[in-house]
């Protein structure tokens, strides 16, 4: 006689530990190297043309918004690498992911 498997509880959904996390953790590094090279070629825009002082100030605002990400998303894939169920990104994490994405957009429009 075969003993019947384990059932999860129904409110509780079962986890696939295989390649999900890793994939959520490869995102989150690809958008902070984005972000950074970003950052770069901005900077690199306000340093070979002729912009004035208040691109230089949008770019170290940008550059600054891109080390907050990066602590965010620090905290994310280390949250992801060690929990067996990661908690949901909580409000104020997505708040700032998202003020500092549309900071580097409004740097993006003004350099244009």
């Amino acid at each position: 006689m075969t003993t019947p498997p384990e059932t999860e509880a129904p409110d509780r959904p079962v986890r696939d530990p295989g390649a999900q996390p890793e994939r959520t953790r490869l995102a989150w590094r690809r958008t902070t190297l984005t972000f950074a090279v970003s950052v770069g070629l901005a900077l690199r825009t306000v340093v070979a043309g002729d912009t004035g002082p208040l691109a230089l100030t949008g770019v170290a605002l940008a550059a600054l918004a891109w080390l907050a990400f990066l602590v965010v998303a620090h905290r994310r894939i280390q949250e992801l690498g060690t929990r067996e169920t990661p908690r949901a990104l909580r409000t104020g994490e997505m708040r700032a992911t998202l003020a500092c994405v549309l900071l580097l957009v409004a740097v993006g429009v003004m350099l244009l």
